[in-house]
């Protein structure tokens, strides 16, 4: 005999496993894809349980919100941008599934650069050796003219932005956030912190300008936001700092001032969970009502994945 007691399972109280209540059934199972398979019949085919039972969740949210005439706010960081997902947010937005598009200074940027020029993002670490990165002087007064607009004309950062791309009529511009949103009619809201961006190293930089013109479009999109109550859509697309911040303000101003911002959806989608996107945007906004998602993945197959979800979800 050892040294130490046993526990004697001999009598323990056993079930029937057939009998017990699960969490997995086979109805929850995927359906293996085949050569030619719709879209809808791979959306179908997801397996109903899980994170893919939440896209569809998010999905339905989104198209939900526009039948009910309900706000649907994306906001983006600006690796969304340079993943060419753009063309798909301007659809759903032209098809009134996206009312309104909120993006830090980077997003903006890459925005402006691949509506004049068709290209974006230099190669930071070969730049930033001689100090030449983020020295484009043509970048930065596109950027800072359209701040010192915003400023003189009492206008929103964004809206600037996308008037002055089309009044250049630069040569790409049908497929930027910026101007696509002027065309569609409705907010495109940039939020900089100061230092943070290629085009503040610039002379042309007018921190009053900037500020001013940042804070109108804190103002705007936080009236957006004051709509969001009963069915709206909060989706964060790949902002681990800014941009949860930023609406995380936008929402205690909003409730503050009256509006009962209660009962709608978040959605937080990037390829890893930071923090403030998980309580800023997933938890705290929906604790007094509503429903939270986290779903993760590369936003060049999660973007394209949720829009399809959409438009399979969608009455049209």
């Amino acid at each position: 005999m050892g040294r130490f007691p046993e526990l004697d399972p001999a009598h323990i109280k056993t079930y029937s496993a057939a009998d017990r209540v699960s969490k997995v059934r086979t109805a929850f199972q995927a359906v293996p894809p085949w050569k030619g398979m719709s879209v809808s019949d791979f959306l179908k085919g997801l397996p109903a349980i899980l994170k893919a039972e939440d896209l569809i969740a998010a999905a339905r949210a989104i198209a939900a919100a526009k039948k009910d005439g309900r706000p649907v706010i994306v906001m983006l960081g600006g690796h969304v941008v340079k993943c060419g997902c753009v063309p798909i947010l301007l659809n759903m937005a032209e098809r009134g599934f996206i009312s309104c598009f909120a993006s830090n200074g980077a997003a903006a940027i890459h925005d402006a650069e691949l509506a004049a020029w068709g290209q974006t993002s230099e190669d930071v670490a070969v730049r930033l050796g001689d100090g030449s990165f983020g020295m484009a002087s043509d970048t930065a007064e596109i950027l800072n003219t359209a701040a010192k607009r915003a400023c003189e004309t009492q206008a929103g950062f964004g809206e600037s932005l996308g008037v002055l791309l089309e009044e250049r009529k630069y040569p790409f511009r049908d497929g930027s956030l910026a101007a696509g949103s002027l065309r569609f009619q409705i907010p495109y809201t940039i939020h900089v912190a100061i230092g943070t961006d290629i085009v503040h190293q610039h002379p042309d930089a007018d921190g009053k300008a900037i500020g001013d013109a940042s804070l109108r479009d804190f103002r705007i999109f936080a009236s957006v936001v004051s709509q969001l109550g009963e069915g709206g859509v909060m989706i964060n697309l790949g902002s681990a700092v800014i941009m949860p911040e930023v609406f995380l303000k936008a929402l205690s101003l909003a409730r503050n001032l009256g509006h009962p911002v209660r009962n709608f959806t978040t959605v937080n989608m990037d390829m890893i969970q930071h923090y403030r996107p998980t309580v800023n945007v997933v938890q705290r906004p929906v604790l007094a009502g509503g429903r939270g998602y986290s779903l993760t993945g590369h936003h060049e197959i999660m973007i394209p994945l949720l829009a399809a979800a959409v438009c399979e979800e969608s009455d049209e």
